[in-house]
């Protein structure tokens, strides 16, 4: 399978470590959905990474539906997702939280990046930022409540400390690591795990060795 998008998304950046956690092989190429358009439409006209091409050739999309995908075709004992009820329900809950930092975040990144100073519009952009800023907030209240464990690692675990991670690398000056203590802890242990540094936030490419 091959795995496209660049590793400075948080979106791909989840996919290619949650794939390692699952034990399914795959290649990595890092094309951006910017500089490589054309390149990127070939592939997939939609343009949305991370893209997935299956064994068969199947392209997919959406980092949660490959996700899905993956765990099935995973072996039973490299789970991520918990298989009760109320377990799932909790997992699902940070899941959404941390994806929904991730969405503000990305918003604020391409407002200030794609568009023109003059055009950039500060209420929504204020907005964003605190829609961003509670999910944050509600993360670490949730972290705070009961610590994410990442032995053994679990979907909840992988998506939180990745996109934590995404929003220090590029919006430090917004989400303050100090103001949130707990996500902080987290993202630092799961950065020193092979799966994390094999596929490091940036513009490279994944390795498989770590």
């Amino acid at each position: 399978m091959e795995l496209i998008g660049m590793l400075d998304s948080p979106y791909v950046r989840r996919v290619a470590v949650s794939l390692q956690f699952l034990g399914i092989p795959f290649e990595h190429r890092s094309i951006s959905v910017f500089r490589q358009f054309e390149e990127f439409r070939a592939i997939n006209p939609v343009v949305k990474a991370p893209t997935l091409i299956c064994d068969d050739g199947t392209v997919l999309m959406d980092s949660t539906l490959i996700l899905d995908y993956a765990q099935a075709m995973a072996s039973p004992d490299r789970a991520l997702m918990p298989r009760t009820l109320l377990e799932r329900q909790a997992a699902l809950r940070i899941i959404g939280l941390a994806l929904a930092a991730a969405e503000k975040a990305v918003q604020i990144i391409y407002e200030r990046n794609l568009r023109p100073a003059q055009k950039q519009h500060e209420p929504w952009v204020e907005r964003v930022t605190g829609q961003l800023l509670e999910a944050c907030g509600a993360l670490e209240s949730e972290l705070e409540r009961k610590p994410l464990s990442l032995q053994p690692v679990d979907q909840a675990g992988v998506t939180t400390a990745v996109i934590w991670h995404f929003t220090q690398r590029m919006l430090a000056e917004v989400v303050e690591a100090a103001a949130f203590p707990a996500l902080q802890h987290l993202s630092l242990q799961a950065e020193q795990l092979p799966e994390f540094r094999a596929a490091p936030h940036g513009s490279g490419t994944y390795r498989q060795n770590g």
